[in-house]
């Protein structure tokens, strides 16, 4: 009866710890849309690893991927923003006459 005892404690502990780190909230929620989903999906398995990969937190990359994603944003305005002037430069060059051309008539 001890050995019952003993193990049931590991597995308390255990709970415990799946609470605590939100494990047990996910699996239900994800659980709950499964089961609240009219049309169900063909793989249960399938929809629950899409659905867990999504709640789950952040690759750990994910920081260094929204810094890059800002840099390149700040690049992309940049590069806008002097298309616009080189746009204006070839138009004004464009609607100005020559000054050294002459025409033959």
């Amino acid at each position: 009866m001890a050995h019952y005892r003993a193990s049931e404690s590991k597995r308390e502990q255990f709970r415990r710890y799946l609470e605590k780190s939100g494990v047990l909230d996910a699996i239900t929620s994800v659980l709950v849309a499964l089961y609240e989903e009219t049309d169900k999906p063909n793989n249960a398995l399938d929809y629950i690893k899409l659905h867990l990969g999504a709640s789950a937190s952040e690759p750990e990359d994910a920081e260094a991927l929204r810094m890059e994603l800002a840099d390149l944003q700040q690049k992309h305005n940049l590069l806008v923003e002097e298309n616009k002037e080189l746009r204006n430069k070839l138009m004004q060059f464009e609607q100005s006459p020559d000054d050294g051309a002459t025409t033959m008539e």
